[in-house]
């Protein structure tokens, strides 16, 4: 029986012209409808939706132009343009027994040649003997025609939303399927035709829902991907991340302009603001002046946290201003309504702040102090007691040995440690945690400390971030280097050390930060003569 000898590897693609349009390609749109999602949750779902859809389209031999997504709280939309019409075709080989086990003395194929033959799915005749560096080998080859794009998006698709995965996610109905909220619709149209896919129990459609309020809650078809961003527009949603933010930064540079205000930037808020609408617009609100006797980052905190709201400050004197600034998830032509809603909410919001503000400088940060005893710092290193007098003679020990250090280096900076931890227990830093250390060194100031101990409590948890900003003053330096080699020792010392994984006690935060102290600031230590 005769065997080829050698073969031709090749690899058919579906024929595409340079511009990858016509017939040989077309679009894909997939979004997907859900209950409103928490707005910390969006971003990341669409990096993690890109992601996988270019790998799942490799896996599946789909070759594409580009891949684009884009949400808002209540959908999640992938757009994929350039989708060929089929997969690409391929050719698999594999290597069988040798020419001498595959053919007897007569050169007919033996059980091995007729096995290896049946197991790939080729005639005998179809093998071919190739030299290879162990000698002559059968070689099996096969062609697989690529299957219409359409086919291997039905099964594609469901694989993609199940790719997603959040924080917290949840069960809904009998289908299983796990997501941050519930599923409402699915539309997937490709090449301007609906898919006939299947995702979380929900048939996919050519249909969708505009804005809550704007839109009606009607349903609303769309023809194709390109009509896609217009048809939503018209009913009052942005869907492009890209275009609100620009959208709200506006409408906010015109507001400030106009009340010759400023805005305090905040990246996170502005983040917050674009992923919690479909139709942001900017509201500028007031509150009362006497709300400005509360230092500015309890109000500051209080508009954000509680609120979502910017703060603003004079442009003159960088002052706070008695106002703020709400992107709401509506457009009206009468904003009063919404203005002054947010302005009753916040008041109250803020006269809880004033009455915690003034509750907690009833009662001296040495007083609180003495009932750390009460505080677990962690289960296996005590109590905050405990922790708080480590510190003290840590940094009474390194001020010795700071160069430039003086005998009332060491005072200001045990007297600051002795104190450092004292504002765990006020209302302020209960309500709101992010505030430690700064309101520590508020109320110190209010108890009359020196203000070199009271702008050591208030350094002494920088820098917050990797690249944040450092403690200025010497006291501050000491009092965070003592904190941050206290927990290093002390998380060590139960075995709770770093992994390649997880960090959950920042450690290796508070390494770098010890070292940035070092090398940036005045203050020269050995490290080792602290270990």
């Amino acid at each position: 029986m005769a065997i080829q000898k050698k073969m031709v590897r090749r690899s058919v693609a579906p024929k595409k012209d340079k511009k990858m349009s016509g017939p040989s390609v077309a679009e894909l749109l997939l979004e997907i409808g859900v209950e409103e999602l928490p707005y910390q949750f969006i971003a990341p779902a669409l990096v993690s939706l890109k992601e996988s859809a270019e790998r799942l389209c490799s896996d599946q031999r789909l070759t594409l132009q580009s891949v684009r997504t884009m949400g808002t709280p209540r959908r999640l939309t992938i757009l994929i343009d350039g989708l060929a019409a089929r997969q690409t075709s391929i050719t698999k080989e594999a290597m069988g027994p040798s020419k001498a086990v595959a053919f007897d003395q007569t050169g007919q194929p033996t059980k091995a040649a007729l096995g290896f033959a049946a197991g790939q799915g080729v005639a005998v005749q179809d093998l071919q003997v190739r030299q290879t560096p162990k000698g002559e080998y059968l070689f099996a080859a096969k062609h697989e025609a690529g299957r219409p794009t359409a086919a291997v998006l039905v099964d594609l698709l469901p694989q993609l939303v199940s790719a997603l995965s959040f924080p917290k996610a949840m069960k809904w109905n009998e289908a299983g399927v796990r997501f941050a909220r519930p599923l409402r619709w699915v539309m997937a149209v490709y090449g301007g035709s609906v898919l006939p896919v299947k995702v979380a129990g929900i048939t996919a459609a050519n249909q969708t829902k505009g804005h809550r309020v704007l839109g009606g809650g009607k349903w609303v078809s769309v023809r194709d991907a390109g009509s896609y961003l217009r048809t939503l527009e018209r009913q009052g949603v942005i869907v492009e991340p890209q275009r609100r933010r620009q959208l709200i930064e506006e409408q906010i540079t015109a507001l400030c302009q106009k009340a010759g205000l400023q805005l305090n930037q905040d990246e996170a808020l502005l983040d917050q603001a674009v992923y919690s609408t479909e139709q942001p617009t900017a509201v500028m609100g007031s509150f009362k002046e006497t709300y400005l006797d509360v230092p500015e980052e309890i109000l500051i905190t209080s508009m954000k946290e509680h609120q979502g709201f910017f703060s603003l400050r004079h442009k003159q004197t960088g002052k706070l201003a008695p106002h703020f600034i709400t992107v709401a998830n509506n457009r009206v032509k009468d904003m009063s309504l919404i203005r002054e809603g947010n302005e009753r909410v916040l008041a109250a919001r803020l006269a809880d702040a004033k009455f915690f503000f003034d509750e907690d400088r009833k009662v001296r940060l040495e007083e609180r102090a003495q009932k750390l005893g009460g505080v677990t710092f962690h289960q296996k290193l005590g109590t905050m007691a405990q922790k708080q007098e480590r510190v003290r003679k840590l940094a009474g020990f390194i001020a010795e040995r700071v160069p430039s250090g003086q005998a009332e280096l060491r005072q200001i900076a045990e007297r600051a440690a002795a104190l450092s931890k004292a504002d765990l227990l006020t209302g302020i830093v209960g309500e709101f945690p992010e505030l430690q250390g700064i309101m520590g060194g508020e109320y110190a100031r209010h108890d009359g400390e020196a203000t070199a101990v009271a702008q050591a409590i208030r350094e002494q948890y920088l820098p917050k971030a990797i690249e944040g900003e450092l403690p200025e003053t010497e006291a501050g330096q000491v009092l965070s280097l003592a904190d941050r080699l206290d927990s290093i020792a002390a998380f060590f010392h139960v075995g709770l050390v770093p992994t390649g994984s997880e960090d959950p006690f920042a450690l290796r935060r508070h390494a770098t930060a010890i070292v940035r102290i070092i090398l940036e600031r005045t203050i020269r230590l050995n490290l080792a003569d602290l270990v």
